[in-house]
């Protein structure tokens, strides 16, 4: 069932007595522009409408509508939140990718000659970083940024990579 929805978020903990989630999010904008999510388990789908989102330090302050008492928050506590995967692939821009479709992409030169394959992606304050294991077992950090990767084709699984002297080893 999960295939269909990816995660933005984690119920750390309750925060204060009315009710509010304190969640680990991973893409703010996201979260903001998030009317509703699911939690899902083996039994249910549980869908819960976002009435307000604000930020404090590195976690965000979700109020969900018709949950107004901490006994009502404190069991859905270490719960994820998501969202379906059409709704996000929908808000992103032409130079945006879920992380999950990266992962796996060969990453090929300009000659079309594989040199790796994409095998996490991480971050940064600045930018993502593609995690890219070469033919030989080794992984290379990369920053994804348009200057190394002219071409993304999530369709055939393939990035094209430009690279500079000294990126890739």
């Amino acid at each position: 069932m999960e295939q269909d929805y990816i995660t933005i978020g984690k119920i750390t903990n309750f925060f204060g007595i009315k009710g509010e989630a304190k969640v680990g999010y991973s893409d703010k904008t996201r979260l903001l522009n998030t009317k509703s999510v699911f939690m899902l388990d083996n039994i249910e789908k549980v869908k819960l409408k976002i009435k307000s989102v604000r930020f404090q330090k590195n976690f965000a302050i979700v109020k969900f509508e018709g949950i107004n008492d901490i006994n009502e928050i404190v069991k859905f506590k270490g719960e994820r939140l998501f969202v379906l995967k059409q709704d996000a692939i929908k808000t992103l821009s032409k130079d945006e990718f879920l992380i999950e479709d990266l992962i796996g992409c060969s990453v090929i030169n300009e000659l079309g000659e594989k040199l790796g394959t994409v095998v996490n992606v991480s971050t940064n304050n600045a930018q993502d970083i593609l995690n890219i294991k070469n033919l030989i077992g080794k992984i290379d950090l990369v920053p994804f940024v348009g200057e190394f990767f002219p071409k993304v084709d999530i369709q055939n699984k393939t990035i094209t990579i430009k690279p500079i002297e000294g990126l890739l080893s």
